[in-house]
């Protein structure tokens, strides 16, 4: 049955008026956006325990296989993840993903308790949690467009983005201080709280009605295959969201290995040591945050698609610079005009996203993108770490950066996208 049926817009809030609230002061937007920072405190808090614990029980190869293990599942699922959402309903796919993470991993603290299984039951939580994740991360991505306006995603998704850097700072405190205390057991176990905070914020979140088209096509049935092949059908012939895509492929691809690997290379090259490096992740940091809450506070930004573009293009050529910074505050000024270039057009692409598609696909939609960020772009951290190896940093960041630079392009290039504007 389509969540439609048991979607009810909150009875005392007549409709003129919750249309008027803007996200960021209606009490509806902000019980999700705690119940998604909570979760996504979690998830740092999970993942950092995930390693500490498999760290402590293997070799570091066999560590770093329980490590990526869960994005395996969450690869290969997504798409079906996307087709469960548009089916059953944002809220009740969230709900359930959100409460079978948080079980498993406090069923993992309980054992780690009790007794030392090894590796294997490790193993078994990160395919667990990465096949979860394959609906979790899907729902969350459609469930803002039922919660708030369409003219309040763009701030809608500026609040995410602050939530994102939030449990980015934060987390790794909290799992590291679960660590000194309890062990990789007591760690788990704070993760599942944490996680079990937000599914109680989302039963109280209310649902929007879904427009009367798109409720007769939720309604409708039909395989979950032809949903599939649907959903992929809309996203190619749609004028804004198939190129808009290929944009955001193009500038995670370019942006994740420098980042990342990258970035470690060019630390211990230039001698700036582990001290050094992070000083330059939180000058990203600071920017991205800094591009999240200018999306907040403004909550539009006019000619949506040109901005993008006009993002992506310097900030690009800043990742290339990145690799010939002088000097330590050099690199860290560099690193924060990428993340808040990045975190501007990374914004602005997912709030396009959500005000682009009709709320019955965006499970597919959102999932597509998922696929794009979360399948294709880690693929550039281990051809970045070779090449880096065979022709140095300066080269591959600047390799890195036309490839981003291109994304750009095909922004300012693609007509849909370049005219593309968010709702007033």
């Amino acid at each position: 049955m389509p969540e439609r049926a048991g979607a009810v817009p909150d009875p005392l809030i007549p409709a003129a008026v919750r249309a008027a609230v803007p996200a960021h002061r209606d009490g509806n937007v902000l019980r999700w956006v705690g119940a998604y920072t909570a979760s996504m405190l979690g998830d740092t808090v999970f993942y950092l325990a995930l390693s500490w614990a498999a760290v402590q029980r293997g070799s570091a190869a066999e560590a770093g296989v329980v490590t990526a293990v869960s994005a395996v599942p969450r690869a290969l699922l997504m798409l079906g993840g996307g087709v469960v959402v548009d089916r059953l309903g944002p809220r009740r796919a969230v709900i359930g993903s959100d409460a079978v993470r948080c079980a498993a991993v406090l069923a993992v603290a309980v054992l780690l308790f009790a007794t030392d299984p090894g590796l294997w039951l490790l193993a078994l939580l990160a395919l667990v949690f990465g096949a979860v994740d394959a609906l979790f991360l899907p729902a969350v991505g459609a469930l803002p467009a039922r919660i708030t306006a369409k003219d309040q995603l763009a701030r809608v998704q500026g609040m995410r983005g602050l939530a994102v850097r939030f449990a980015a700072v934060v987390g790794a405190p909290l799992g590291g201080l679960g660590v000194a205390v309890g062990g990789s057991a007591a760690a788990f176990a704070l993760a599942g709280l944490l996680i079990a905070v937000s599914v109680p914020l989302l039963v109280c979140v209310r649902m929007r009605e879904l427009p009367a088209d798109d409720a007769v096509a939720a309604a409708e049935g039909g395989t979950a295959w032809r949903d599939l092949r649907d959903g992929l059908s809309y996203v190619r012939r749609h004028r804004v969201l198939g190129p808009l895509m290929l944009v955001i492929a193009l500038g995670d691809l370019g942006f994740v290995g420098p980042l990342n690997v990258g970035l470690t290379l060019l630390a211990d090259e230039r001698g700036w040591g582990a001290s050094g490096m992070g000083w330059v992740l939180a000058g990203f940091g600071a920017g991205a945050g800094a591009a999240a809450l200018l999306l907040t506070v403004r909550g539009r930004v006019p000619r949506a698609g040109y901005v993008v573009a006009g993002a992506l293009v310097p900030g690009a050529a800043a990742i290339g610079a990145l690799a010939q910074a002088p000097a330590l505050p050099a690199a860290v000024g560099t690193a924060l005009l990428i993340g808040l270039l990045a975190g501007l057009s990374g914004a602005l692409c997912g709030a396009l996203l959500q005000t682009q598609a009709d709320p019955g696909h965006l499970g597919r939609v959102t999932a597509v993108a998922g696929i794009v960020s979360l399948g294709i772009a880690p693929l550039s951290m281990p051809l970045s770490a070779a090449a880096i190896g065979v022709w140095g940093t300066g080269p591959v960041f600047a390799a890195s950066a036309a490839v981003c630079g291109l994304g750009g392009v095909v922004a300012l290039c693609a007509p849909g996208v370049r005219r593309a504007e968010l709702p007033k």
